[in-house]
C-alpha cells in the first residue's frame, strides 16, 4: 500500500499543508519540521513513489524552464527549486529559453518525452497566452508570470503594489519627472508597468515610460537616450534586474552620478546593488520563498490533481539606500 502526504499527516499529527511545506523547504516552525520528518521515516513516505505517478510511468525528474539563468533572480530562484528537489530525492532539468517562444515549445515537447514528474515554468507573454489551449501530461507550477486565469497553480510577486512603492518612495523625497524603463517580453513588466502608471497618475504625475528587451546591453543603449535628452527625468525607475544594471552602466559612460544627477530605483536586491555608488534603492523579492512555495504547490498537485488552481502571490521589501535621497 503506497503512502501519501495525507498518512504522514496522521502519523505527525499536522495538516497535510505542513507536511507539503516541509518537503518544499518552507519555512515550518523546528517542532513541527522534526515532527515530520520522523513521520516520513517511520511511514517510508517519498514523494516521488507516489502510486500515480509509477503506474503513469512517470519520472521522478522536475522540468525546470526559465527565461533567462543570467538573470540573478532566476539563478537564485533555481537554486531554491533544486535544494527542494534534492531533498524529496528528485532530480531537476534545467530549460534556458532567452525569452524565445520557439525554445519554450521544444522544451515543453522534451519534458514530456522525458516523461517528467511535473514543471516549474516562467513563460514568455506569448506562451503564456496559449497556455489554456495546451494539453500536458504532467502538472505546471508558473513562477514569477501568469497564464491564463484559472489554468495553472502560480506563485508571482505583487508586481504592482511594489512598482507602486518604488513611486511613492520617490514622490515622498520630492521627485516629480519620475520616468520607467520597462521590459517587454513577460506579464511580470506589464504590471509593473501598471502599477507604476497607477501611481503616478494619483498623483498627479505624467508617466513617462520607456521599453526595452530586457538583458544589460539593450538597456544601457536606451538609458543613454533617456539620460541624454534636455528634459532628462529627475529619477528612474528599472522594472527588474538587469535593466537596472544597464542604467547604472550608461550612467557611468556618461559621467551620471546617483542621486546628485538623477535618483535610480529598480528591482533584485543583488550584491553589486549595494556597492554601486552610494548604494541603490532596490524592491527585494522574496526569490527563495518564490521557489520553495512553487515546490510546494507541486507535490500537493501531484497528490491530489483534482483540486483547484491556486495562486500565491508574495511581497517585495523595499530597501532604501542613498540613489533616491533628495538633495537638500
Amino acid at each position: 500500500m503506497s503512502v501519501g502526504i495525507k498518512d504522514v499527516a496522521v502519523a505527525a499529527g499536522v495538516s497535510p499543508a505542513t507536511v507539503s511545506r516541509v518537503l518544499a523547504n518552507h519555512h515550518v516552525k523546528p517542532e513541527l519540521r522534526e515532527r515530520v520528518e520522523t513521520a516520513i521515516r517511520l511511514t517510508g513516505y517519498r514523494p516521488n513513489l507516489s502510486a500515480r505517478r509509477l503506474r503513469s510511468q512517470h519520472s521522478n525528474t522536475i522540468g525546470l524552464i526559465v527565461p533567462d539563468i543570467r538573470n540573478p533572480f532566476f539563478t537564485t530562484l533555481s537554486r531554491a527549486v533544486e535544494d527542494a528537489a534534492y531533498k524529496a530525492n528528485m532530480r531537476v532539468v534545467l530549460c534556458n529559453t532567452d525569452e524565445n517562444p520557439s525554445r519554450e515549445t521544444m522544451y515543453l515537447r522534451l519534458m514530456q518525452e522525458e516523461r517528467v514528474t511535473g514543471v516549474i515554468y516562467a513563460p514568455t507573454r506569448e506562451t503564456a497566452a496559449q497556455l489554456d489551449r495546451l494539453n500536458f501530461d504532467f502538472p505546471v507550477v508558473l513562477v514569477d508570470r501568469y497564464g491564463p486565469a484559472g489554468k495553472h497553480d502560480s506563485v508571482v510577486l505583487d508586481n504592482r503594489q511594489a512598482s507602486a512603492a518604488l513611486v511613492e518612495h520617490l514622490h515622498a523625497r520630492g521627485f516629480r519627472s519620475i520616468a520607467g524603463l520597462f521590459g517587454n517580453t513577460s506579464s511580470t513588466a506589464r504590471d509593473r508597468l501598471s502599477g507604476y502608471t497607477e501611481a503616478m497618475q494619483e498623483r498627479g504625475l505624467k508617466p513617462r515610460t520607456d521599453f526595452v528587451a530586457p538583458n544589460p546591453d539593450a538597456a544601457a543603449v536606451v538609458a543613454r537616450q533617456i539620460l541624454s535628452r534636455k528634459d532628462r527625468p529627475d529619477a528612474l525607475i528599472a522594472s527588474n534586474g538587469l535593466i537596472l544594471l544597464g542604467i547604472a552602466q550608461a550612467m557611468q559612460e556618461l559621467g551620471l552620478r546617483a542621486p546628485d544627477d538623477l535618483a535610480v530605483a529598480g528591482f533584485d536586491n543583488e550584491i553589486w546593488t549595494g556597492l554601486i555608488g552610494s548604494g541603490l534603492t532596490v524592491i527585494e523579492q522574496p526569490v527563495a520563498d518564490i521557489g520553495h512555495s512553487a515546490m510546494r504547490l507541486l507535490f500537493e498537485r501531484i497528490e491530489t490533481p483534482e483540486m483547484a488552481p491556486r495562486v500565491v502571490m508574495l511581497s517585495g521589501k523595499l530597501i532604501e539606500r542613498n540613489s533616491t535621497r533628495r538633495l537638500s
